[in-house]
């Protein structure tokens, strides 16, 4: 009779639970956004029987469900801690690292050979047509290793490096990875987010400039000015774990010069900083306004020289460094770029021609990088 009664309980209070969450997901609204993990939210899918029996329906209704969970962000905390107790490494695709860095995981069954060589073929074709320079720029699980837990698994990005550099040229070619790992003891990566930081996109600024020729002594690390210090970045949203946040910090002699920034062809201001994004989680956005499919910069730098940049968002913080070198710099994202790639660069070539640079993380290279010709 007890085990009985013991049943009947347990049963009674998962179904209160079940009947008080459901009857919570009607009465709340349903958000649109998530600040936590900076991302839309999925909405309610719109009834059909085509999309029922195609299965559609049923997958995009369980996302929706799984978004607008009621206290969603409570739950993934509670689930964190639970992981935590249970002594799991890895959760939710990140890897809870030594002195309270969080990882990344990329694990190495992820990235194939073949996956390599197609993104490497594509980067290939570009180098030649507009003799570019290639900036590849490791993930802080490369570089940060004494961070990982004890024999985690990660993709080695050394080979991909190599790869590249062999395919393009040396001439062609940014060794970032050296620089980075001769200062991987300082705060070249945030501990919350997947970017590098400024100080370590200072360090790819330092390679960069070997590589071009160019002097570097336009920065100094002691100018760099903090602009908050409760940034919680992308790998935080993942695990939602009480942390300390990271700082965000930028070269105030980037603005020096008078400029000119178009983004998208619409929005023009005069700074590549956008303050008003340190008052939401979205943070790391504070650089270049976070990612826009094109942006026009004018320096008033008047060099002649013209630089175009194909990037993912660790350029965001990085192309601001470029400001005293050039007159004109353009910035494409190709995730939000709809067209063919080289006759719209030629669109911006002037007479005399002008420098390309390529610069993506390890990852997004592989994940990210594609165009048409």
């Amino acid at each position: 009779m007890g085990e009985k009664r013991n049943a009947l309980i347990t049963i009674a209070l998962i179904s209160a639970i079940i009947i008080i969450l459901t009857a919570a997901d009607f009465i709340y609204e349903d958000r649109m956004f998530s600040e936590t993990e900076n991302r839309v939210l999925a909405s309610k899918p719109k009834f059909s029987a085509e999309t029922l029996f195609k299965g559609s329906y049923t997958q995009d209704y369980e996302t929706y469900v799984t978004d607008q969970f009621v206290s969603r962000d409570k739950w993934i905390r509670i689930k964190t801690y639970t992981d935590i107790f249970l002594q799991k490494r890895e959760i939710g695709g990140v890897y809870l690292g030594a002195d309270g860095y969080l990882l990344e995981q990329h694990l190495p069954e992820k990235y194939t050979t073949g996956q390599e060589t197609k993104k490497i073929d594509l980067l290939e074709k570009l180098v030649q047509r507009w003799d570019a320079t290639v900036m590849l720029v490791p993930t802080a699980d490369n570089i940060l290793t004494d961070k990982l837990p004890a024999y985690a698994p990660y993709y080695d990005e050394t080979r991909l490096l190599g790869l590249v550099e062999e395919r393009v040229g040396s001439e062609h070619w940014v060794d970032v990875y050296s620089i980075l790992k001769e200062h991987a003891g300082e705060e070249i990566y945030y501990r919350t987010d997947h970017h590098w930081t400024s100080l370590g996109a200072y360090y790819g600024y330092l390679a960069w400039a070997e590589a071009q020729g160019e002097t570097a002594e336009v920065y100094k690390i002691e100018d760099l000015e903090t602009v908050t210090e409760d940034f919680l970045g992308t790998l935080h949203s993942k695990v939602n774990l009480d942390m300390k946040g990271d700082a965000i910090q930028y070269f105030p002699s980037t603005l020096s010069r008078p400029m000119t920034i178009t983004y998208d062809f619409k929005r023009t201001t005069d700074t590549c900083y956008e303050k008003s994004h340190l008052d939401t989680k979205n943070k790391y956005a504070f650089f270049m306004d976070d990612n826009h499919a094109f942006v026009e910069i004018d320096t008033d730098y008047h060099n002649g020289k013209v630089l175009f940049v194909i990037k993912d968002s660790y350029a965001n913080c990085f192309v601001p460094l470029l400001l005293p070198y050039y007159e004109k710099i353009y910035v494409l994202d190709l995730r939000y770029f709809n067209g063919r790639l080289f006759g719209f660069m030629e669109q911006y070539e002037p007479e005399g021609g002008m420098d390309v640079l390529v610069l993506y993380n390890c990852v997004h290279f592989l994940e990210d990088f594609l165009y048409w010709q």
